[in-house]
């Protein structure tokens, strides 16, 4: 049911198509790098947590550090959860990628619930637990951010076909071998 009401809100939000100037994406790396990685990502994906607990640090120190790389965290949310966990790490700028790091380090904290009051509670619970500073019903009821996230999630599917998550994008091309760090290094390096 939960799955049914949000692809309802995708449906009925897909006119959006244009980001307003203040939402900016989450963004690691030099922005003028050679290479572009995109990673779209749902919250509440186990897969998406493995990539981002696993394969981006050891990105961010070869390839992203170095200022070879630059990695985009777009938003593709797969149910309730995420979308909002999403309005949460887009919510605060200055901490957007701590705020990412430590929703899917501590996934299992804060993904539970029946419910999406059960689970914005956890939420809610968990991100003062860590610390981080924000108006939780602003920034979950804000408007423009839920757009932008909605607009991630739209683009994906409309320019990449994207339809799980985690899904690689290397300089606007999809990566479609099996994602690990060995595969992504290897078609990495042919591009530097």
């Amino acid at each position: 049911m939960k799955k049914k009401i949000f692809i309802s809100l995708i449906l009925f939000f897909g006119f959006i198509t244009s980001i307003n100037a203040e939402t900016k994406r989450i963004i690691s790396g030099n922005e003028n790098a050679k290479i572009t990685i995109i990673a779209y990502e749902s919250l509440t994906c186990s897969h998406c947590a493995d990539f981002h607990n696993d394969v981006y640090p050891r990105l961010k120190k070869e390839y992203i550090d170095t200022g070879l790389a630059k990695i985009e965290f777009r938003h593709f949310p797969l149910d309730i959860a995420a979308f909002n966990a999403s309005k949460i790490a887009q919510c605060k700028k200055d901490q957007s990628l701590e705020i990412l790091k430590s929703l899917y380090s501590n996934q299992q904290a804060w993904v539970k619930g029946s419910t999406v009051e059960e689970i914005n509670f956890n939420l809610k619970k968990f991100i003062e637990k860590e610390g981080f500073k924000l108006d939780f019903e602003k920034c979950i009821n804000n408007k423009e951010i839920e757009d932008f996230v909605l607009n991630d999630r739209i683009e994906g599917s409309k320019n990449f076909k994207i339809n799980a998550t985690p899904t690689i994008i290397i300089n606007n091309k999809k990566f479609e071998k099996s994602l690990n760090y060995k595969n992504l290094k290897k078609s990495l390096e042919k591009l530097i």
